[in-house]
């Protein structure tokens, strides 16, 4: 069965989902809507759709929508959708309170819909290559570094980009939370545009994550430690290496005998894997990869850590 797709908030991100919507066989892309008409008018062109005023229009004629619209809106919006009894994929960070995304999390079961929360490295192909290998990290470092760009910056650098990370890392470790460290410094916008957070979990695993988006240069990697193995992942080149103990003595006295192994993975569109996901998860009655709750724990470990940068002495 062919599903109906809407697409609300056609900027940056929204364009390129219904790009994807467009080009699905399981989707029919029923239109757009954006605050700016023109731009609405633009992508609905582009993909040979048509546009709505009002996305309340447009929901009585989707069975399925996404959700770019500025971060502030996300609440209303999507408690609208889903009130409408719409399968729903929302950008990240799910909304601007865990109150809120605790109420929508509930009209969602209410209604018996699938809802996704956007964190798109979850199907970055070097994270998805992590299964099987990484078992119980003890030690995790993040660096998600980025140039400027005046897009994002309505919230802090730990929800624009370092909630990524708080994702996967909350993903891997399935452990409570006990302790966060964290500073954070503006640099080009009223916002933190530089934070440093040390996370502690009941496990006895740590996470250090480091987001800035003033840099010149992209760079978005992960380590982790483990009793048996050192992981590297990079999510932009798309890379893992794994360092491992092996039997054995090593070639140099007194090191023990370590062995390597790398994997580098094509280029793929990680956000037509989630549009894709999203979709079976609608088909075949199954949880969403990405579900509203981990979007709800992400949110709330950064709205954590945003709330201790602001306690910084002197800032």
């Amino acid at each position: 069965m062919t599903l109906k797709a809407g697409v609300i908030g056609v900027g940056y991100l929204g364009r390129f989902h219904a790009q994807k919507y467009a080009l699905l066989a399981e989707t029919e892309l029923v239109g757009v809507m954006d605050i700016n008409p023109q731009r609405a008018e633009e992508i609905a062109k582009e993909c040979g759709t048509k546009t709505f005023a009002d996305y309340r229009q447009l929901l009585r004629e989707v069975d399925l929508v996404s959700i770019a619209v500025p971060t502030h809106d996300h609440y209303s919006v999507a408690r609208d959708c889903l009130e409408a009894g719409r399968h729903l994929l929302i950008e990240k960070p799910i909304t601007e309170r865990v109150a809120e995304a605790e109420e929508l999390i509930e009209i969602a079961k209410k209604h018996r819909l699938v809802f996704q929360v956007g964190h798109l490295e979850r199907f970055n192909p070097a994270i998805l290559a992590m299964e099987g290998i990484l078992k119980q990290p003890l030690f995790i470092e993040s660096h998600r570094l980025a140039p400027f760009k005046p897009r994002g910056t309505d919230v802090n650098v730990v929800l624009d980009l370092m909630i990524h990370d708080i994702d996967i890392i909350l993903s891997i470790v399935r452990s409570d939370l006990v302790d966060i460290h964290a500073v954070g410094v503006p640099v080009l916008s009223d916002e933190v545009d530089i934070a440093n957070a040390r996370l502690q979990f009941a496990n006895g695993c740590v996470a250090n994550i480091t987001a800035s988006r003033v840099t010149r240069q992209a760079l978005r990697k992960m380590r982790m430690f483990q009793s048996d193995a050192y992981i590297s992942v990079d999510f932009q080149d798309r890379e893992i290496t794994v360092l491992r103990k092996k039997e054995g003595e090593s070639s140099i006295p007194g090191l023990p005998n370590i062995g390597a192994e790398s994997h580098s993975f094509p280029q793929s569109d990680a956000l037509l894997a989630e549009i894709k996901a999203f979709v079976h998860s609608i088909q075949e009655g199954n949880a969403p990869v990405v579900s509203a709750e981990d979007g709800k724990k992400a949110l709330d470990v950064a709205i954590r850590i945003s709330e201790t940068l602001q306690n910084i002495p002197g800032r």
